[in-house]
């Protein structure tokens, strides 16, 4: 079946379907791609979905699909006279007998082109870390906020959260860390659940100089965006709506995770990225992502880009990797080779 603009009963802004929406096999869309057709119940009924010219003008609008073409365009290339503090990267996470997020997060700084990751795992001694060619630093296991920001002045960009745990001096560490911070920050995971709900997370983010880029699927946006209120805060259909929403909110820029995964800047610009796939839904692969976020930010792409950029990488990489039983661990290097093609 052949649907024209967008299936019926389809909504075109979110995917959403109604009760006896049409499932077509191929979709020809009027002038440019429909939001709906991406995200939602929108892949499973559109089909195979080709964009038709007819003389309207597309003007530029605050909504983008990340291309493979965007790798090239928005990740430099690396200067001829360039060293290794030129794209530095300092990663915070994991916490002793628990270092596997800290070493999924580290590879994949490293992989997307971190040319230095100075590796933190609060607590745990540089001696109880698996060699490599990151730099393993000691740093306290609470309070160690002083240690990591004096690490910074050498670094371009910072990794927080993952496996850290929410022991009361982590979480104050790590906000002390996001809310002090003078270069780009991604946090994830335990960070995320360290910046508490609405109202103290956006106290936490307020002063900051360079958005944050913040990592949440649907779990940790609900935690982020409730508020003393007690309302509904879970991302609900319109998932482009939600991510702007919490940016804005916060000062931030929120990549919610899902599917389809939507990246959004507090100004409402966005970006839509659908090269993921259910290969990712394992253990530690959100540990990779925040490292290639890192690396992107280290490497000078802006917050925004750097993490749609990042998200769309990672799809990429998934999808080069084994169709049944990929681990997180092997993504690093599937992401080195998806960078290395779009740069020769």
């Amino acid at each position: 079946m052949l649907a024209i603009d967008i299936p019926s009963g389809l909504d075109a802004d979110t995917g959403l379907a109604c009760e006896g929406a049409v499932s077509a096999t191929e979709t020809v869309t009027m002038a440019a791609l429909k939001p709906g057709l991406l995200m939602g119940d929108g892949p499973a009924l559109a089909g195979r979905v080709e964009v038709a010219p007819i003389g309207i003008a597309v003007t530029p609008g605050k909504l983008w699909l990340v291309e493979d073409g965007d790798i090239e365009s928005w990740l430099p290339a690396r200067e001829p006279e360039t060293n290794k503090w030129r794209s530095a990267c300092v990663v915070v996470a994991g916490s002793p007998g628990m270092i596997g997020a800290a070493r999924f997060s580290t590879s994949a700084a490293q992989r997307a082109g971190a040319g230095m990751v100075r590796w933190c795992v609060p607590g745990a001694s540089p001696d109880e870390l698996p060699a490599s060619e990151a730099v393993a630093l000691s740093v306290p296991a609470t309070d160690f906020a002083d240690a990591v920001l004096g690490e910074l002045r050498r670094c371009r960009a910072l990794v927080i959260g993952p496996g850290i745990g929410s022991e009361p001096g982590v979480v104050a560490s790590v906000r002390r860390l996001v809310a002090e911070a003078e270069v780009p920050v991604i946090v994830d995971a335990d960070g995320l659940g360290a910046l508490g709900p609405f109202e103290e997370g956006r106290e936490v983010l307020a002063g900051r100089k360079v958005p944050a880029v913040l990592t949440p699927h649907d779990g940790e946006y609900a935690r982020l965006a409730a508020t003393a209120s007690g309302a509904d805060s879970r991302p609900g259909g319109d998932r482009v709506a939600a991510a702007r929403s919490l940016a804005n909110g916060l000062g931030a820029i929120v990549l919610l995770k899902g599917s389809t995964t939507a990246v959004a800047a507090p100004d409402g610009h966005a970006f839509l990225v659908t090269s993921g796939s259910a290969r990712l839904a394992t253990a530690g692969t959100g540990d990779v992502l925040s490292g290639v976020v890192g690396a992107f930010l280290a490497r000078g792409v802006d917050p925004l880009r750097a993490a749609a950029l990042a998200a769309h990488v990672h799809g990429r990489a998934a999808g080069l990797g084994f169709a049944q039983g990929l681990v997180a661990g092997d993504l690093p290097e599937l992401v080195a080779i998806v960078i290395s093609g779009a740069h020769g």
